[in-house]
């Protein structure tokens, strides 16, 4: 009992100094709760598509480019993305929608010019870039490609490859990316072949398989032996290959609808570009600017199809390799207009601007205003 009692005595001490020196020192201190670091919440990225990711085309580059940003920035980032937008109210609408979901980034994949203009001014703490855009404020961006390169390339081994000179073209619309497509590809074939023209069919769309399919049959019945274009599926190139003549494409990569007739495609990339945007955004770096992407920087031709001549490659790819190498300008006066007029004086490059912004046609080019 003794030891018991001495016990209970000491614990009564003990306790009564502790709550003496508490006093002391101002009253019992509450105990710190550790620090937890709480995660930061992944950045949202959104893109807006003008097609179907399904196109193996356009948008489906573009997507591409969406996934690499995943890839490369994994947690830190989240992706939503919206297909088929229409050139209407629709189009602000949908990006105001992005925005209330927390979108600090905004990747519209083709130009929409006022429909983006309109959210991006009343939203300056969102970063908004516009694929083949023309307007540069503190939060907009535009970039584009330098497609007329690998189109002039495309343009030769069609002039060279053609046997009756008359080669044909799928466009869209009469705007200044399909002059610049249209117009490469035509001075690249004139330049290893005096003799050749071009025609163009317009089907006011950059996907309706059925119309390019049309216009496909309506060029090889006229004479064409070598089709090129832009549109965003593989239709004329399934009537090339049905037809016996050659075809070319753009954005992708699609020769298994035509293998025969294949010869190459401008080639899209955009995956770099849009993980050092995202880049800049995350590390507080960003700014709005101008980007034209240069061949083998987001623009490219696809290797040749398997019955493109060795001797053909060869001379083209001598051509190619001198625009990376060298910085070689193709695009060099005399250029005369489809009324005879000169527009390019004799001696003189074409800038990167007048390229990206050509909106006539080239002697020998027929079909487009």
């Amino acid at each position: 009992m003794y030891v018991r009692k001495r016990n209970l005595w000491l614990l009564s001490v003990l306790t009564l100094a502790t709550m003496l020196t508490a006093a002391a020192c101002g009253g019992a201190q509450p105990t710190e709760e550790p620090v937890v670091e709480q995660p930061e919440e992944p950045v949202l990225i959104a893109f807006g598509h003008v097609g179907p990711v399904s196109d193996e085309g356009w948008t489906w580059s573009h997507d591409q480019g969406m996934k690499a940003v995943e890839e490369a920035f994994s947690d830190r980032v989240r992706t939503v993305m919206i297909e088929n937008l229409p050139f209407s109210e629709e189009t602000p609408r949908a990006l105001e929608q992005f925005i209330a979901d927390g979108a600090q980034m905004i990747f519209i994949t083709s130009e929409y010019a006022d429909f983006v203009y309109q959210v991006a001014d009343a939203h300056p703490e969102v970063a908004f870039l516009e694929c083949d855009g023309h307007k540069i404020t503190d939060n907009l961006a535009w970039y584009y490609v330098n497609h007329w390169d690998p189109s002039y390339l495309i343009g030769m081994v069609a002039g060279l490859l053609t046997e009756t000179n008359e080669l044909g073209y799928v466009g869209s619309y009469p705007v200044q990316s399909v002059y610049a497509s249209v117009n490469s590809f035509h001075l690249g074939a004139l330049s290893v072949n005096p003799d050749v023209t071009t025609k163009v069919v317009l089907i006011n769309s950059w996907f309706d398989p059925a119309a390019a399919t049309q216009a496909a049959h309506t060029l090889i019945d006229d004479g064409t032996d070598f089709l090129f274009g832009i549109m965003d599926e593989a239709g004329y190139l399934e009537v090339a290959e049905e037809r016996g003549v050659w075809a070319a494409m753009w954005n992708t990569d699609i020769r298994r609808f035509g293998p025969n007739a294949y010869v190459s495609s401008v080639e899209l990339d955009w995956g770099p570009y849009y993980v050092e945007q995202v880049g800049a955004l995350l590390d507080g770096t960003w700014k709005a600017e101008e980007r034209l992407l240069p061949i083998t920087g987001g623009v490219d031709r696809d290797d040749w199809g398997q019955n493109v001549p060795q001797e053909v490659r060869d001379q083209v790819d001598a051509v190619r390799a001198r625009m990376i190498d060298e910085g070689l300008n193709v695009f060099v006066g005399p250029i005369y207009d489809t009324e005879g007029t000169l527009r390019i004086a004799e001696g003189e490059e074409m800038s990167l601007m007048e390229l990206y912004l050509w909106e006539w046609a080239v002697e020998g080019v027929s079909g487009m205003p």
